[in-house]
């Protein structure tokens, strides 16, 4: 049973949530998460880099001139690589760097994430984080209060466009929804920062698929 501190946005604590390890899969499964993090590094590479070959240059396909007796370096076509204007030797091509991953696996690298954050405390919980315009220094205050000065993935319940615009010009600071939690944000950031609607909603969702 995992002991877990509820703040107020002036990091007063306010409430404590018991949370069991089996809500989360019971254990850290390291290999899975190093899988959905190859998958999400792989799922964000663009692969559209590609160079011309030598088929693809226009140009004779004719010797230039004989192989001997001429006096100059011994040369084929004017499409060789070798020559400025011609084919890249061992030319780039567009490709599809992209992986996948069933959707259990997903879930359950998800909840491993979660839980080796919590291990590590470096989950953070608290009551309501709801503004009433966009303040990036008021947010920037609740981070402070706290104490969470590292990379942070801010966890919501639902889409708040206040807070988002509070946090999108802080550096290493990210929003997203508890629906879209994966394991590749999750460990791309120190701290993890759930509103407690967002984190009693994720637990929920993981108890009703346990059922």
């Amino acid at each position: 049973m995992i002991d877990l501190a509820v703040y107020d946005k002036a990091g007063k604590e306010v409430d404590t949530l018991q949370v069991e390890e089996s809500s989360f899969g019971g254990t850290v499964r390291h290999a899975l998460l190093k899988q959905a993090i190859v998958m999400y590094h792989a799922n964000k590479r663009v692969g559209t880099a590609s160079t011309k070959s030598r088929g693809m240059v226009q140009g004779s396909t004719k010797k230039v001139f004989r192989q001997k007796g001429t006096g100059n370096a011994r040369i084929g076509n004017i499409r060789t690589g070798k020559r400025v204007g011609g084919g890249v030797t061992f030319a780039k091509i567009s490709r599809d760097f992209s992986k996948r991953m069933p959707k259990k696996q997903r879930r359950l690298a998800t909840a491993s994430a979660i839980l080796a954050k919590l291990l590590s405390n470096k989950v953070v919980v608290v009551d309501e984080l709801s503004f009433e315009n966009p303040k990036t220094s008021e947010f920037s205050n609740v981070l402070g209060n706290l104490k969470i000065d590292r990379s942070c993935l801010v966890t919501t319940e639902s889409l708040d466009r206040n807070l988002y615009q509070s946090a999108r010009n802080i550096p290493k600071v990210a929003v997203i929804q508890v629906s879209d939690l994966n394991a590749g944000d999750i460990c791309n950031h120190q701290k993890l920062l759930f509103t407690k609607d967002a984190f009693l909603s994720f637990l929920d969702k993981s108890r009703g698929k346990e059922n």
